[in-house]
């Protein structure tokens, strides 16, 4: 039995190693004004996430997110945070982003800021059971995969009717367990379906 094969079971992921795609229809990152030239969603595996215009309630769970999933996937290939936030909060955002640069290389993350409705609009498209606070914050982060399409869990055992569509920040267990878990299952997808188009390749 091959290893990644044997760590998927005793992990107790296999049953999620086709990981759900969820949402389809994302709005384009691109289409947020004053967004950083090059942001993309496409051919990136990206953690979404809003921050809102209230810096001292999000910058906790940012310091989550950046201590449970940033720093360990960071250096793997395609990975970015999209933290997006609303224009007026672009100075005080700044300093959270030197804030972390303190003690971590935020190559990774990228700060979008934008209008009011731009946010509501890229939040909405998500199509998730979740809603944005009246500061525009949430909660919860969100997988994006290379075709810019929500990944998630059709049958989470804590979750009403099964659907995982994000991942709560503030609870640490949740992003080291579950969102960690189906982070590595993208990641496997793909090098096997590396793997798969290499042995075509060699068949031509």
């Amino acid at each position: 039995m091959p290893l990644v094969f044997y760590l998927f079971l005793s992990k107790g992921i296999y049953h999620y190693s086709n990981l759900p795609i969820l949402t389809t229809d994302i709005v384009p990152i691109e289409q947020l004004e004053n967004q950083q030239m090059g942001v993309t969603f496409n051919e990136k595996l990206t953690i979404l996430c809003f921050l809102g215009a209230d810096v001292q309630k999000a910058e906790a769970t940012l310091f989550n997110l950046n201590e449970t999933i940033y720093k360990r996937y960071y250096q793997k290939p395609f990975f970015q945070i999209i933290a997006v936030a609303p224009e007026q909060s672009k100075e005080e955002m700044k300093q959270v982003l030197n804030k972390l640069s303190q003690f971590t290389d935020v190559k990774g993350w990228n700060f979008i800021y934008a209008g009011s409705s731009k946010i509501d609009h890229l939040f909405e498209s998500l199509d998730s059971p979740f809603k944005l606070d009246e500061t525009q914050f949430s909660e919860y982060a969100f997988i994006i995969d290379k075709k810019g399409r929500l990944r998630g869990r059709k049958d989470d055992e804590d979750t009403d009717g099964g659907r995982l569509y994000g991942y709560n920040m503030k609870a640490v267990s949740i992003l080291k367990n579950k969102m960690k878990d189906d982070i590595d299952i993208i990641y496997y997808q793909w090098k096997k379906s590396a793997e798969k188009l290499k042995r075509r390749q060699r068949k031509v």
